[in-house]
């Protein structure tokens, strides 16, 4: 294992930054700022050519792209899967570009330094999820190749502890998120494959919600129970746990299709009990106060219960209550792609393909931030998605286009 720091290469790309601009005065939007009541200096550094999972990394933590030829058949999702439809958050043909993005990037002040965990089988496929155990062992969710297993447990001195054979949970179309509730069964997203499966500690298979590759709406007065693109999970102080569903401009939000199944097609938030019961769901995809088109993030604060919801492509935070009342939303300048309570209760957010993971207060100021930005460089992440922090916060995170486990080493107080 090597450990890197993460300050030089962040506060290089700051001094290029300020450089090129001349007295800090522009006629343009700003493509930089100094630090501002309790906020870290930020500037724009441009994106980096998603690899989609075609990586293969060694046990160093570098990171070479396969090309297509050598990828072969691979894949993140199963042949059939709909694509974006008759909807208006489908993106636009022809219209810019994720690529194309200036990325805000936020300076590093928080000294942490970077480790890579040579965990993973060899093969293709990113990490989009992990998660720690009351054991502090760490799960891993893997976009593997068809055929292998995607789900492992690995003991903190990196032994891998169990895989779970495909037999057990079919091959997770579009693996997605992941997280442990508090008797250690772990719970898993497959997005394009429209289920939540809940597995137990030693990887038995204790529940599935929706219906393997049927996607569609959950309508409890009907008795139609399917799920629309489900992204992530996260549990209510009582036990229960929060789907949220809608990948926004991604989803095949086709409500006007021929199927029966889909007539809503907004992204969602839906409650059910630990045993899969439905208490209620929330909607987005409308104007107005409280709506949101993607439920990208999702955590709850362990301090009230309210449920933070990550809106990813309007940039913006959403908060309800437990019970589905909105309360406020707040503006980002990043992709809130995935939120997470620390165990001091503090609110973190990951960026997504802005490459960093953000300490944040609970009104959205920035109060930190640990990465390099978007990129397949020490310290860097295509896309920074579902972590995980232990009790000494560290933070451990896979990277959705990339078969890399990063472990981010907090410094020692």
């Amino acid at each position: 294992m090597k450990r890197r720091a993460f300050a030089g290469v962040a506060a290089l790309g700051l001094g290029l930054a300020l450089a090129a601009l001349p007295g800090l005065s522009q006629t343009g939007p700003p493509s930089a700022g100094p630090a501002v009541d309790g906020s870290p200096a930020w500037f724009l550094q441009g994106s980096f050519p998603d690899p989609g999972g075609r990586t293969r990394v060694d046990a160093e933590g570098n990171v070479t792209v396969v090309s297509q030829d050598e990828a072969g058949d691979y894949r993140t999702s199963a042949p059939g899967t709909p694509a974006c439809r008759h909807s208006p958050v489908c993106g636009r043909a022809g219209g810019r570009r994720r690529g194309d993005l200036q990325r805000v990037q936020w300076a590093q002040t928080m000294g942490y330094t970077v480790t890579y965990l040579d965990l993973l089988p060899p093969g293709l496929g990113g990490v989009p999820s992990v998660a720690l155990d009351s054991h502090d062992n760490l799960w891993v969710f893997q976009r593997a190749e068809v055929g292998k297993p995607q789900l492992f447990k690995f003991a903190p001195d990196g032994r891998r502890l169990l895989e779970v054979a495909p037999e057990v949970i079919g091959y997770q179309d579009k693996a997605h998120g992941m997280a442990v509730d508090a008797e250690d069964n772990v719970w898993i997203t497959a997005t394009n494959g429209s289920t939540v499966m809940k597995l137990s500690p030693d990887g038995a298979l204790l529940l599935t919600i929706g219906v393997p590759g049927r996607r569609g709406d959950w309508d409890e007065a009907t008795g139609q129970r399917l799920l629309w693109q489900p992204v992530m999970v996260a549990f209510s102080p009582e036990g229960g746990v929060y789907i949220a569903q809608g990948h926004g401009n991604e989803s095949p939000n086709d409500t006007d299709a021929d199927e029966a199944t889909n007539t809503i097609g907004a992204s969602r938030i839906l409650h059910l009990d630990s045993d899969g019961t439905y208490i209620n769901q929330w909607f987005g995809n409308d104007a107005g106060p409280g709506k949101f088109n993607s439920a990208h993030g999702l955590a709850v604060d362990p301090t009230s219960g309210d449920v933070w919801i990550g809106d990813r492509e309007d940039y913006r935070i959403v908060v309800y209550t437990g019970d589905g009342q909105f309360l406020k939303t707040i503006q980002m300048r990043n992709l809130p792609c995935a939120l997470y309570f620390d165990t001091h209760g503090n609110p973190w957010m990951a960026s997504g393909q802005d490459g960093q993971f953000l300490k944040i207060d609970r009104n959205g100021k920035v109060l930190g931030a640990i990465g390099n930005g978007m990129g397949i460089g020490p310290g860097q992440f295509i896309e920074a998605g579902y972590w995980v922090m232990d009790k000494s916060d560290n933070l451990y995170a896979g990277d959705t286009a990339v078969g890399r486990i990063t472990k981010m080493v907090a410094p020692r107080r």
